[in-house]
């Protein structure tokens, strides 16, 4: 089995509902959801858009890294993401990342992993920290407690009192 942690997060619609969707289709398509943060609210970052919801999980499964990227294109787009070839971020219903994949390093067309940028997104590593605090990243060799406590984003963070269910 491989730990793989995900990142979610939305701006459009009902942004909670968006979320637990996108966690109970990983539950059941990816594998078993061992993990999950709070969710946090945070402004668009790099675009003009509406807040953001976000929350990491973290799941074990026997399916290949590709599997598991396309598989969350999938879920994405189920939930009415519409990924554009156009450059910068856009709002979207649900964004699923792939942050990591075990200890593996690897960049290909489709995914680059460890997930790039993410020691530069207080959004993600905040929420990561709470379910992996030890979690090292293997090329920069530190923790994402360390990386969140040097990470020079310093967006508001709000944590919101309701939390996403896992489905056994």
């Amino acid at each position: 089995m491989a730990c793989v942690y995900i990142s979610a997060g939305s701006n459009l619609g009902d942004r909670l509902s968006f979320l637990q969707h996108g966690l109970k289709d990983v539950a059941q398509r990816i594998g078993k959801v061992l993990a999950i943060s709070s969710v946090v609210e945070t402004p668009a970052l790099g675009f003009e858009g509406n807040p953001f919801f976000n929350t990491c999980f973290l799941a074990e499964t026997t399916l290949s890294p590709q599997k598991v990227m396309k598989i969350l294109i999938e879920i994405e787009k189920h939930h009415g993401r519409i990924r554009s070839t156009a450059k910068g971020y856009k709002n979207r219903t649900l964004d699923l990342d792939l942050l990591f994949y075990d200890e593996k390093i690897m960049q290909t067309r489709l995914l680059t992993l460890p997930h790039p940028e993410l020691e530069n997104r207080r959004f993600v590593l905040h929420p990561l920290a709470e379910i992996a605090p030890n979690k090292a990243h293997p090329i920069l060799q530190k923790t994402i407690s360390e990386l969140l406590e040097k990470c020079t984003d310093k967006t508001v963070i709000t944590i919101l009192e309701e939390r996403l269910k896992n489905i056994d």
